[in-house]
């Protein structure tokens, strides 16, 4: 394939290496219940969506870290289908030197994972547009920085 033409058809879109981690399974090990060995995690490609508001992982991600579910929703789809999801609690996503605990929404099958607003926004990183990637926020390179007003 012609890697100009390869370019042009990414071009806007931004993914990101995150790595999820069952938090009840860290729980589990403060607590002294389970090795630090066994705690359930896996390094994910995700498509950075700034029109989403949440993390969203499919069912196969949920399948392997077994987040526990709290709730079902509806959400919109970006082809403007209204779907029902388990909601799950307890992800923590870490980035570089960055990391968040959320809620995520289950896609069906092994639909792209997408990571949402919100925890971009508590990771406090941003997309950079020429190299088309997620970077930390340079001006605040060492830890993340919140808005409190």
């Amino acid at each position: 394939m012609n890697p100009e033409k390869l370019k042009f058809e990414n071009m806007g879109l931004v993914y990101a290496d995150v790595q999820l981690i069952n938090a009840e399974d860290l729980g589990l090990v403060r607590r002294g219940f389970m090795d630090k060995d066994e705690v359930r995690s896996m390094h994910v490609n995700m498509l950075v969506d700034t029109g989403s508001y949440m993390l969203c992982i499919n069912e196969n991600i949920q399948e392997l870290l077994q987040f526990p579910v709290i709730e079902r929703r509806t959400a919109q789809t970006a082809d403007g289908r209204v779907v029902e999801c388990d909601v799950v609690a307890q992800v923590e996503l870490r980035f570089h030197n960055r990391r968040t605990f959320c809620n995520a929404m289950i896609l069906p099958g092994d639909a792209e994972p997408l990571l949402g607003a919100i925890p971009l926004e508590d990771m406090d990183v941003l997309i950079h547009p020429l190299r088309q990637e997620l970077i930390v926020n340079p001006e605040h390179p060492h830890m993340a920085q919140m808005k409190m007003k």
